[in-house]
């Protein structure tokens, strides 16, 4: 008897782009698991960064989010020109994320509790504040003063935008004198920071928040460690700039993972509304 032919294994093409490997841990995961877990690593809990229009659909109650002031756009105060001029990067901005600008601002409802809410997209020259954030920022919190609702915004940004020079810098007194009179008016400030949350905008709106929530990992300072470590030439505390160092030294009220940021937005507004 002859022997029995030895089976051929063929290749099997395993579809691009169906797994993918965590930038913190190195574990191979499934794309649709890491979707599903709202792209948070199922294996190291690390929280990928999110566009503004996933953080939205996120955070609102299904079908509930109404945007205001959609079509405003930055235009180029300085002719700014650095590797390309700042018209080319808009542009490059724009087909990148498919927005207008690096915040969304509207009204929605989380958990049935209506709500004035502003997102802040890193897709966009990452999340940079130029005159058009501030004024949504700012439009965000008279809206919020009028129909007397809570606030909430969610950060993400690496600050002022350089391309729009001192225009870019005065949004961080506008944005603030803005929450000031939020606050005047009785009003809650809820602010969720993501990563990153730095430079301008963490050093105005980002940190007036009445309540301040972070994501766990998330840097959040004004200079970066980098810079500060190359400036005073000394060697900072471990973790220095993450979330969870924020919160051990009261700059944060609480972490709060990305699956119940929903829950804990919710029962904070109901514990003020007491």
């Amino acid at each position: 008897m002859g022997e029995s032919p030895i089976p051929v294994r063929r290749n099997v093409d395993v579809p691009e782009g169906l797994w993918i490997r965590c930038v913190k841990c190195g574990a191979m995961v499934y794309r649709r698991i890491l979707e599903e877990e709202l792209r948070v690593c199922p294996e190291c809990d690390y929280h990928y960064r999110i566009d503004a229009r996933t953080r939205l659909q996120q955070l609102n109650d299904p079908g509930t989010f109404e945007e205001v002031l959609p079509d405003l756009e930055s235009t180029d105060p300085l002719q700014f020109t650095d590797r390309i001029g700042y018209k080319d990067r808009l542009e490059e901005a724009k087909a990148a994320s498919n927005e207008r600008e690096a915040i969304i601002v509207g009204k929605g409802f989380i958990k049935g509790r209506p709500v004035i809410m502003g997102v802040m997209n890193p897709d966009f020259i990452m999340g940079s504040m130029g005159a058009v954030v501030g004024e949504k920022v700012a439009a965000a919190a008279e809206r919020a003063i009028e129909e007397e609702l809570p606030l909430i915004m969610v950060t993400c940004s690496g600050g002022a935008r350089m391309m729009e020079g001192m225009v870019s810098l005065v949004q961080m007194a506008k944005t603030s004198a803005a929450i000031a009179k939020l606050d005047a008016a009785g009003g809650l400030y809820v602010v969720v920071m993501t990563d990153p949350t730095t430079a301008g905008v963490a050093a105005s709106f980002a940190f007036l928040g009445d309540v301040t929530l972070a994501e766990p990992g998330a840097q959040i300072g004004f200079a970066g460690p980098r810079v500060i470590k190359n400036t005073i030439k000394a060697e900072l505390p471990e973790g220095f700039q993450t979330a969870e160092f924020m919160l051990e030294h009261g700059f944060v009220d609480r972490i709060v993972h990305r699956k119940d940021l929903r829950s804990e937005i919710a029962r904070v507004i109901d514990y003020c509304n007491k």
